[in-house]
């Protein structure tokens, strides 16, 4: 599965995975299975050089997100359990370390370059190993679950920044917030009310492409003027970039939802709900810190 993540793109269901229902062959004195080609099957060449959903044999119904007719039960199939699972181990590990960090890299006075320092390095750290697996062809839990881990230094030391030095009760509002966006879109999603096809794709990620260009170039701007840039990450141009990041990481998860939904209705490997838990925690923590930056601004601005 391809993450929908803004910053992030992994390589999609490989051709050779053999998926059940796709281009295998009747067993003798089993089932008969379909023989349509899979859809998630790779092209030769650049795999990100088109739309995900060009292949998908029901883009004629306008690829409305309820699920296609399911692939014959085979064991070792991708189930919403596995990702829920999968999903749940990476989110806790992310929560145990920053819960730590929290604890252990103290932000007073004292201590704050250091402990700054010490999640700013481990941000980096998660990024690499991020962008690894984002182009590796198979899910790594290893690498995953190391990624979730300084992922969650870096959360922990930053959120404690905001919630003891600019805002109290900051990090438990954007937890909060980012469970309600998660809550909010899945609910809408399940109920038809975001239809996930074709044209919402193109949107989404042109909209995100707009708004990563855009950071990339207020981040040039701060390192070579110094203060906030061109101003998009301070005052009411923070807080309205901030929204436009949170509306972002809520059509990413509606993306993911039905990466999910297809990828278990075409039978996808077992091992593929990593990449889903990938993919959805990438969002997650997207989302989280926009609203951590929303607080953060509006608190700063009293």
């Amino acid at each position: 599965m391809r993450s929908r993540n803004p910053v992030f793109s992994r390589r999609g269901f490989s051709r050779d995975n053999g998926y059940a229902g796709f281009n295998t062959a009747p067993q003798a004195g089993g089932p008969a299975v379909a023989t349509q080609a899979n859809p998630y099957a790779q092209p030769t060449g650049n795999p990100y050089a088109q739309n995900p959903y060009a292949q998908n044999p029901y883009a004629q119904q306008d690829l409305q997100h309820g699920a296609p007719p399911q692939a014959p039960a085979v064991a070792g199939r991708m189930t919403i359990d596995d990702v829920i699972m999968r999903t749940a181990s990476t989110l806790g590990v992310l929560i145990v370390t920053a819960a730590l960090s929290w604890a252990l890299l103290p932000v007073d006075d004292a201590n704050i370059n250091r402990s700054y320092g010490i999640g700013i390095g481990a941000a980096l750290i998660g990024m690499v190993l991020a962008l690894v697996q984002s182009f590796k062809r198979k899910a790594s839990p290893a690498l995953i679950l190391t990624y979730a881990a300084f992922e969650g230094v870096f959360l922990g030391v930053i959120s404690s920044i905001v919630d003891n030095r600019i805002a109290d009760g900051a990090a438990m509002q954007a937890v909060l917030g980012t469970m309600a966006v998660f809550a909010g879109v899945l609910v809408a999603y399940k109920a038809g009310w975001i239809r996930v096809n074709r044209r919402f794709y193109g949107f989404v990620m042109a909209a995100a492409l707009g708004f990563i260009l855009l950071m990339a170039v207020n981040l040039l701007f701060a390192v070579i003027g110094g203060g906030d840039g061109l101003g998009f990450r301070s005052g009411p141009l923070g807080v309205i970039f901030g929204v436009v990041g949170i509306i972002l990481g809520a059509c990413f998860l509606a993306l993911d939802f039905k990466q999910v939904e297809d990828g278990i209705a075409y039978g996808a490997p077992r091992e593929e709900a990593w990449f889903a838990a990938f993919g959805l925690t990438l969002t997650l923590v997207w989302i989280y810190m926009e609203f951590l930056r929303i607080i953060s601004i509006l608190n700063s601005n009293d």
